[in-house]
């Protein structure tokens, strides 16, 4: 390596981007990406582009993407980094899930100020720990060092996924009837939405610290907080199996109110009784220390129901046995009637 080489490097390094560092961590991390491989993988990480094998003519594909948001805020509190990883995986396998689609292949973007290599190594595992168990290859992604752009410390971690549905397979909703039973499949905590408001009432509101027991539970906040988002892929894909689904809602940011409707015909009202399933301490905590309006939590949060199902009423009793087969522990929440009141939130 010549001299003025080094020198520019350095003069880099010293602005703020080391390059090495950069390369070094991503070496690193090549195996455990590679091992996430699926059978359409026809490529290794490094190039311009990851290429994969088209699915099949009477495939459509299904794409979204999606951020950790605040929660990369509480990862850093904590020094935590390797569950941020497997919490955008798993919500983007549910954004495309809600369509009936299986993924193919997910691509990351971290962007922070100063690459460490072992809190890269640490959130790219966790990346590949959900790729794998969704069975979704890590094809490809960016790492950006950009000093002034993020704080010292923190990163964004930003993620898109593309999946397959067969296209006589697509759900979006327009089956769905007045009658039809609402199922909904718990969450493992708040998953990724909601953390500013979260974050002010445990942290400023109750001055609680980062390794502190959340009163109401045995357990530290930095474990409830940082709780992988859940994914529901298992137990939806063994229902489909038997049971034709009317329509599905990710309960993300805007709760159920804003979440619902987005897979709703028109002329119809969903009903859901708050009252058929235990709401978390967690959430519980936050909406009594915070003096939050109930309703303004439905629609911050999952409040503990992180996927809404719509079946047949004649189909409940089988969905529910599949469901609980597939360790998905599902609740009878609601119903479809018709209005126009879209969502309506009783008990």
């Amino acid at each position: 390596m010549s001299a003025a080489i080094k020198k520019c490097r350095s003069a880099y390094a010293q602005a703020g981007v080391d390059i090495d560092q950069k390369m070094n961590g991503l070496a690193s991390v090549k195996k455990m990406v590679n091992a996430t491989a699926t059978p359409g993988v026809m490529s290794g990480i490094g190039l311009f582009g990851g290429l994969f094998a088209s699915p099949g003519k009477d495939q459509v594909l299904v794409a979204s993407t999606d951020g950790v948001g605040t929660k990369i805020k509480v990862a850093a509190m904590a020094g935590r980094h390797d569950t941020v990883g497997q919490d955008i995986v798993n919500h983007c396998v549910n954004d495309i899930l809600v369509q009936g689609a299986r993924p193919l292949f997910f691509m990351d973007y971290i962007g922070t100020s100063k690459i460490d290599g072992a809190m890269l190594r640490s959130i790219i595992g966790g990346l590949c720990k959900a790729c794998k168990a969704n069975r979704c290859a890590l094809l490809g992604g960016e790492t950006a060092e950009m000093p002034g752009v993020y704080p010292a410390g923190e990163y964004d971690l930003v993620g898109t996924i593309v999946g397959t549905v067969a296209r006589k397979a697509i759900i979006d909703g327009s089956r769905v009837r007045a009658g039809d039973v609402l199922i909904g499949l718990p969450s493992s905590g708040l998953h990724t939405n909601g953390y500013s408001l979260a974050r002010k009432v445990i942290f400023q509101t109750a001055g609680l610290g980062i390794n502190a027991r959340l009163p109401g539970t045995t357990r530290a906040v930095a474990d409830l907080l940082l709780a992988p988002h859940r994914s529901y892929l298992a137990p939806v894909m063994a229902l489909l199996d038997s049971v034709q689904v009317s329509a599905m809602a990710h309960i993300t940011g805007g709760g159920y109110q804003d979440n619902i409707p987005r897979v709703l015909p028109d002329g119809l009202t969903a009903v859901v009784d708050r009252g058929t399933w235990q709401v978390p301490a967690l959430f519980t905590f936050i909406q009594e220390r915070g003096n939050v309006d109930r309703d303004e939590m439905y629609r911050v949060f999952n409040m503990g129901i992180g996927m809404v199902l719509a079946i047949r009423k004649a189909d409940a009793e089988r969905a529910l046995r599949v469901l609980r087969r597939a360790g998905g522990a599902p609740a009878l929440i609601g119903h479809i009637e018709r209005g126009r009141d879209r969502v309506r939130l009783v008990n």
